[in-house]
Order: C-alpha cells, then sequence, then structure tokens
C-alpha cells in the first residue's frame, strides 16, 4: 500500500440562506470551486485526473444526476475525466476524501480531486407522486432543505427527532449549559473574524459573484447578544439559532494524489488515519468521538501527539461533548473559526474542515491533525492528517 496525499485545496466562501449566493446553483458553485482548484496546479494536464468524488446531501433538485460529473463538464475539464457523487449527508465531502484515499493507496488512481457542494437556499420542495392518478386527498409540499422528509412509517418515532431535539437530549445527558453553548459560538465569530483579517483565508477561497468572505461570520458577537435569543426547538432549551450552524450555500475542494503525482507541486499533508463510527440516531452529534478515536488508533498516535483539530460546529453543544469526551486542549480546536461563524453548507463542509486543517498544519509546521464531523442519522466521520511540508515537531 502506498500513501495518499493532499496536494492543494479551495473553497468558495460559505453564503448565508437567501443570501449573496442565493442565485448562484449548486452545480455552478461546484464548477467554480474545481476550476479555482485547479489554478492552484497549473503545470497538471487535466487528463490526468483520474477520477473525481464529490459529496452532495440534498440532489433533489439542480445538483440532482450525478453533480460531481455534471461540475466537471461545466468546469471545462476533458470529458474523460469521470465523476461520481457520493451522499453521507454532512460528511459527505469528508467521505468523498476517504473513498479517493483509498483508490491512491490501493494503486487504482495517481490523482483524485474530492469535494462537495450544498446550496440549502435553492433546495428545492417536493410533491409526493401518488400511486394512482387523481387521489382524492390532498397533497403536501414537503422542503429539501434539512433534516426528514418523507419518512418511512416503520422508522421509531425517536430516531427521526429533529436535529435540535437530539442536541437538546445531549444538551440534558452531558450537562452542557446555554451560557457554554453562548460562549463557544461567540469564540467561533471572534476566530473567525480575525483568520480572515489576518489573511489565513485569502490564498484559498475563490470569490463567487462578488462575495470574497463568508457572509455569515459576526465579528461584534458577544455572549450577552446570544443570550438575548429565543430557544429554537423547546420553550426552556438551550439552542439557539445563535449557537448552532446556519443554514448555508457554498462549495470546497481537495487535490490528492499519490507522492510525485502533482507536477511542481509538493505535497502538503499524508491522509494517516480514517474513522468511521455509527450510535442511536438521536446521539449523531457525540459520533464523531469514537470515529475520531479510530482514525488516531490506524494512524499509530494518541491524542498527546495531535496538535490541531477541526471538528465541524453543527451545533456548540455537540462540539463541547465531543471536546469533553477527548484528551485535547481545547484552543487547538477550531482555531480559525468554525461553521456556527463561517456555515454549514452540507456537502461542503467536510472538504472545508480537512482543508482547514492542512492550511493551519502548512502554516504552523505542527505535525499531526484531526479533522472529523458529525453526520444525521447517527454517523461520524474523522481523518488524521500528517503534515509533511513543514517540520515534524
Amino acid at each position: 500500500m502506498r500513501d495518499a496525499f493532499v496536494y492543494a485545496y479551495a473553497r468558495t466562501p460559505f453564503g448565508r440562506f437567501g443570501g449573496a449566493l442565493a442565485d448562484s446553483r449548486p452545480d455552478d458553485l461546484a464548477a467554480t470551486v474545481i476550476s479555482g482548484l485547479m489554478d492552484r496546479a497549473p503545470a497538471l494536464d487535466p487528463t490526468r485526473v483520474d477520477d473525481v468524488c464529490w459529496g452532495c446531501a440534498n440532489q433533489a433538485g439542480e445538483d440532482n444526476r450525478n453533480v460531481g460529473r455534471m461540475a466537471v463538464l461545466l468546469a471545462g475539464l476533458p470529458t474523460s475525466v469521470p465523476a461520481t457523487t457520493v451522499n453521507r449527508l454532512c460528511g459527505s465531502s469528508l467521505d468523498a476524501t476517504i473513498q479517493g484515499s483509498r483508490a491512491i493507496e490501493s494503486g487504482d488512481a495517481d490523482v483524485l480531486l474530492v469535494g462537495g457542494v450544498e446550496s440549502m437556499t435553492r433546495a428545492p420542495w417536493v410533491l409526493p407522486k401518488p400511486s394512482r392518478a387523481y387521489p382524492a386527498a390532498n397533497a403536501e409540499l414537503v422542503s429539501t432543505t434539512l433534516g426528514w422528509r418523507l419518512v418511512n412509517r416503520a422508522m421509531p418515532e425517536g430516531w427521526t427527532a429533529s436535529l435540535g431535539e437530539c442536541n437538546e437530549l445531549l444538551s440534558e445527558r452531558f450537562g452542557i449549559s446555554r451560557k457554554r453553548q453562548d460562549e463557544f459560538a461567540t469564540r467561533s465569530h471572534r476566530l473567525a473574524a480575525a483568520a480572515w483579517d489576518d489573511g489565513f483565508y485569502d490564498s484559498w477561497v475563490v470569490p463567487v459573484g462578488g462575495l470574497t468572505r463568508d457572509e455569515g461570520v459576526r465579528p461584534d458577537s458577544t455572549v450577552e447578544k446570544l443570550a438575548g435569543l429565543k430557544p429554537s426547538f423547546r420553550a426552556e432549551g438551550t439552542i439557539t439559532a445563535g449557537n448552532a450552524s446556519p443554514l448555508s450555500d457554498g462549495a470546497s475542494a481537495v487535490l490528492l494524489g499519490a507522492a510525485g503525482a502533482i507536477p511542481d507541486l509538493d505535497p502538503i499533508a499524508r491522509i494517516a488515519g480514517r474513522g468511521v463510527f455509527a450510535n442511536d440516531p438521536r446521539d449523531f452529534g457525540y459520533a464523531p468521538v469514537e470515529a475520531t478515536n479510530r482514525a488516531l488508533a490506524r494512524a499509530g498516535i494518541t491524542w498527546s501527539d495531535v496538535a490541531a483539530v477541526e471538528l465541524n460546529e453543527a451545533f456548540a453543544v455537540q462540539s463541547l461533548a465531543c471536546l469533553d469526551a477527548w484528551d485535547v486542549d481545547p484552543e487547538a480546536v477550531n482555531a480559525r473559526g468554525g461553521a456556527i461563524a463561517i456555515g454549514h453548507p452540507l456537502g461542503a463542509s467536510g472538504g472545508r474542515v480537512l482543508a482547514t486543517l492542512a492550511e493551519r498544519l502548512r502554516v504552523s509546521g505542527d505535525r499531526w491533525g484531526v479533522a472529523a464531523i458529525c453526520i444525521g442519522v447517527g454517523q461520524g466521520l474523522a481523518v488524521v492528517l500528517e503534515n509533511v511540508a513543514g517540520s515534524t515537531s
């Protein structure tokens, strides 16, 4: 088995629901970020791309019929470049990375482009098709933006609870207070704003439609302001619009390759370990805990080796639950902001956390890092990166 490396990465700014990217189709967002990624490897002949593995959670509208392949064509890559689209909900683009790295390690491919896209703004309403013509009963339009829809009646009711209710249960289970969640959310905004001001994102975020920065970052966010928001899921609950990730639009992409596969580029990081785990659907926010522990074991390291963590902030409460379970310095987690501030376009978020981790390791010179994400219906994914471009401290 040979190694798979991260050579380059790109993402769009993440837009608010109904915001600056509302007029951008998801296949166009994906094509834009693919083009932006290829620009970062100018010596790479596009015909050398063996495959594209693309993530998308919705696939009910303009992102239908293998949006990865559509994006490849719209980006102007040769028609000989194949593509597939995978769906592991919020983990789709991190799953695409996992699948792509396995293809390289096994020798099935030398160069892979992976990533994902989501336009939650443009996710359509769907009308269930009747089993026979002209039914007498009313029909209901169903939103495909987020969460369960057209639920199978055989599913236990507890498994199909809303994402917010599931995380209120986590808050109760682990005793994570509203104040602590608001403090975590405020930190996310502060660090994201500082990262943009410091130029951390400038070289690898591709502007779209005049949007040059993540639209949801609020530098003036404070714990006091967040404390004034009403709970979103329970009258006396702890989760609000301020301490959970927003609905978002955006795309991310990562260039993977074997050693020496990308001309004139040195690898940035090695895919050193992967982990997947599933638990009760109501506990989906906690699934990254064991997924990450498995990824660390497969990389042959422990938490004492880890210098940087990128954990997708679906909700402050589930992020805190994971941090409390890990033997990690909280200040090493999401040091450049997280999804509560940046946004969470479902299919793109896994690629974002992986790319942010690789860039953090490249800038700092630290050796080991973890990217992890929780996934609705009770799953979690994690990837361990080893920095090969900087120091090995």
